[in-house]
């Protein structure tokens, strides 16, 4: 069976995340002047605009801040996950991104801790998506 989900343009920014995800890992861009940590990548930190950028390993948890249910089919690749969510999911790191929550779409709610999971896309690409912990998991 194939992919068949809009996949993302890699690109000189994204490179590091998505080979990192590959290898089963979380990293975003972090400022080295003032400690920001931040998603997506780009050239400068959107806090203090330094260049003096790295990349680091994160650890994978957060909290859903918000988060919508797609009832839509958008793309025919999502069909067959009607419907989804998408959510915010704030990283322990500070850095916000966009995902899914591996859940039931009615048990999600604000202030749920999630670590994240990695989904096969493609030989080459893995989806990073969400898990709720249990609690006492963090």
């Amino acid at each position: 069976m194939s992919y068949t989900k809009p996949l993302p343009a890699i690109d000189n920014w994204n490179r590091p995340f998505w080979d990192a995800t590959r290898e089963q890992r979380l990293v975003a861009q972090a400022c080295e002047p003032c400690g920001t940590v931040f998603f997506p990548p780009g050239p400068v930190c959107p806090h203090c605009l330094s260049a003096k950028l790295s990349w680091k390993q994160l650890s994978g948890r957060g909290t859903v801040e918000s988060w919508v249910v797609f009832h839509q089919v958008y793309y025919k690749g999502f069909a067959d996950e009607m419907p989804y969510n998408v959510a915010m999911i704030r990283l322990d790191e500070g850095a916000r991104m966009l995902s899914n929550v591996v859940v039931p779409n009615d048990s999600l709610h604000a202030d749920m801790r999630v670590e994240v999971v990695f989904a096969p896309a493609t030989e080459e690409l893995s989806i990073p998506k969400f898990r709720p912990l249990t609690p006492g998991e963090g």
